[in-house]
């Protein structure tokens, strides 16, 4: 059976972010050539009928709260009406399922409703960056981080602002099916593979009279090179720019560094490498740039939980085992 994902939408939720799971995790994928769909998806309700956000439409035809019960994963979509309590079956249904040891993940401001439900106290959660004061007067207990994308407990997990439920959405697909089929997803939505979840979120900050250049151009070219030494100043070089200058478009464009940038998309290759079938750590490392087997180990654990032998062991046969 393929892993059941239910979102939970209740009253005034935000529609954004339910497409976004049904993005994620509800579409077919014939590019992949798999048999077998990646996740089945299920939308529940606790009503009949569920109001969107500014009522603009209406949700009918979902199932109800009882399709928590087959979930291994739950997702909660976030709402802006975040001081008026949550109904204590929805609150119910998210402290059973965690009970029974599904994941659980929440989007923007869906981590109200998991505080609410008991699930945060003394662990780290993110929302939102312009509800966070609100989040803190309410939740004191929970270790609120305002200023990153998503957080991952393990069993619990929540994104911040809308967008970065793409990024936890891709993340999941990741951890759940390794890297290339990840990137695959990634670029049916046409959005970036590898987000870091401690990249900041993207808050107000003045617009420039004259936007810098796209840095489309730079990234394209780094990626091809990733197995030659690439420094901040070599890329600067590439841009016609200063260090500085570069640095600062990063940060504007990808809420990154370049060497945090350069990092990732290094660590992306060698886990495409790994599970494409090469066995040679030293050949990894040297065609990833991460330089020796011994940096491509420590690497690749922090980033997947997983040494190079396990990450194989699980997605080398994943994609196979599919078709």
């Amino acid at each position: 059976m393929p892993h059941r994902v239910v979102v939970l939408v209740d009253e005034g939720i935000n529609p954004f972010e339910v497409g976004v799971a049904t993005e994620v995790f509800g579409l077919p994928r014939p590019e992949l050539g798999r048999r077998t769909p990646l996740y089945e998806l299920t939308l529940c309700t606790p009503a009949p009928g569920i109001r969107m956000n500014h009522g603009f439409f209406t949700l009918t035809g979902a199932a109800g709260l009882d399709a928590v019960d087959r979930a291994d994963t739950l997702i909660v979509p976030g709402r802006p009406d975040n001081v008026v309590p949550r109904a204590e079956a929805v609150l119910d249904a998210i402290r059973y399922a965690h009970a029974r040891g599904v994941r659980i993940a929440s989007f923007c401001t869906g981590a109200f409703a998991l505080a609410e439900a008991g699930l945060l106290d003394g662990r780290r959660a993110t929302t939102h960056w312009r509800w966070a004061g609100e989040f803190r007067a309410l939740h004191p207990k929970v270790l609120l981080e305002p200023d990153v994308l998503f957080v991952d407990e393990g069993d619990v997990l929540t994104a911040a602002g809308s967008a970065a439920a793409l990024d936890l959405g891709l993340y999941l697909v990741r951890r759940d099916h390794g890297a290339e089929i990840a990137n695959s997803v990634s670029r049916r939505l046409v959005f970036a593979a590898h987000r870091d979840g401690g990249q900041r979120q993207f808050v107000e900050r003045p617009v420039p009279k004259v936007p810098d250049a796209s840095l489309a151009p730079l990234l394209g070219w780094a990626q091809e090179r990733l197995d030659r030494p690439l420094t901040v100043s070599a890329l600067a070089a590439r841009a016609g720019v200063s260090p500085a200058t570069l640095h600062r478009r990063f940060r504007t464009e990808l809420g990154t560094t370049p060497l945090a940038w350069l990092l990732g998309e290094r660590v992306a290759l060698a886990c495409r490498l790994i599970e494409r079938g090469e066995e040679r750590l030293d050949v990894v490392a040297r065609r990833s740039g991460l330089g020796s087997a011994a940096n491509l180990r420590a690497r690749v654990k922090r980033e997947t939980g997983l040494s190079p032998s396990a990450y194989r062991r699980r997605f080398r046969t994943g994609v196979d085992a599919g078709r």
